[in-house]
């Protein structure tokens, strides 16, 4: 029934020329509108509303801390228009406890699917369980929980972190495959992060048992070009010679290209850098030589996200476990793919 059938049909319940009349059909719109506002409560901002039967998605992203994110937001928001789903969208502004909460409110808004990208993989047991209580099946994106209760969610869709930092440590070792001593520095993601503490795994695993790499320092950027530029300025005070710069994504390296520029030195060649994202700005400084090697880490996980979560409304099983297919990156590699690149 659409609407203005819905206003035709509760007020047309007498005449209008009488009193009495006029009084039921003054009711009747009245209460039509109470059914209009209750319906428009569950509209969302991210969709026209009607898709998929009437199913609804609460999404609680990380934030804005990147280039990477942000495509990754609009890619989600853009997949799910399309879908013609309605998206409940928070930004939780790189803050666990504005998820907490954001994920407590679709739970009362009684959604039919939570999906999240977690700021930190720990303290998640609680609000998923409440999820679990509420019947509302939950799917993570991009990174994981630490949780040993693999049933608080359906699926976990995103990259193989530790993939991608093993990556960076096997070019590496090709890289300085002829040097007798490498010091490499570290800029690490946020603090407790998944792909903060995997990659770092990944590298260390991948350079394990060749002793001239030794990591002369490591400390978290939080994935933004300020905090690399900050911490790179500090390492390059502290270390007078830094061979390799390994950033755990393209905006710490892009930021760590100022402060090592602002020093006298030339990125890419005075210090080798290998970063992971190849958003478009890390793939330009790759094209033009300031970055030696990028591993993909691609954010346009909407459309996935869409089937997965259709899927798991209906009751079907899905995977729990989906791995993304990413690729790696050198400088004319990146010549090539920047015309087409769509972040």
């Amino acid at each position: 029934m659409n609407r203005f059938a819905l206003t035709r049909g509760l007020g047309a319940a007498a005449p209008t020329g009488s009193r009495r009349g006029r009084v039921r059909s003054v009711i009747g719109l009245a209460a039509a509108g109470a059914v209009l506002f209750t319906m428009s409560g569950c509209a969302s901002s991210g969709g026209s509303g009607g898709g998929a039967d009437s199913l609804t998605v609460g999404f609680a992203q990380v934030g804005a801390e990147s280039a990477w994110r942000t495509a990754n937001t609009k890619d989600i928001q853009e997949s799910f228009k399309t879908a013609d789903i309605p998206l409940k969208f928070s930004d939780a502004q790189g803050k666990q406890e504005n998820q907490i909460k954001a994920i407590r409110s679709y739970i009362q808004q009684k959604v039919d699917v939570i999906a999240f990208s977690p700021v930190v993989e720990s303290g998640w047991d609680t609000v998923l369980n409440e999820a679990k209580d509420a019947d509302i099946p939950v799917v993570l994106t991009d990174r994981s929980v630490d949780s040993s209760d693999d049933s608080l969610y359906k699926s976990f869709l995103g990259s193989d972190f530790v993939a991608e930092g093993e990556k960076a440590g096997e070019w590496a070792k090709t890289e300085f495959a002829d040097a007798t001593a490498v010091n490499v520095v570290e800029l690490q993601g946020t603090t407790g992060a998944a792909p903060a503490n995997d990659r770092a795994k990944g590298f260390r695993t991948a350079i394990e048992g060749d002793s001239k790499f030794k990591i002369i320092a490591s400390q978290t950027g939080d994935f933004t070009r300020a905090g690399g530029k900050q911490v790179m300025e500090a390492f390059l005070k502290s270390n007078p010679k830094i061979d390799l710069l390994y950033a755990h994504n393209d905006d710490m390296g892009l930021g760590a290209i100022e402060a090592i520029e602002a020093a006298g030195l030339k990125p890419g060649v005075d210090i080798k850098i290998v970063t992971v994202d190849a958003v478009h700005d890390g793939m330009q400084a790759l094209a033009d030589g300031k970055i030696n090697f990028i591993v993909e880490c691609s954010p346009l996980l909407g459309g996935q996200l869409v089937d997965i979560v259709k899927k798991v409304a209906a009751g079907e099983t899905v995977d729990k476990r989906i791995v993304t297919e990413e690729t790696t990156f050198t400088q004319d590699q990146a010549k090539a793919a920047l015309p087409d690149r769509k972040y």
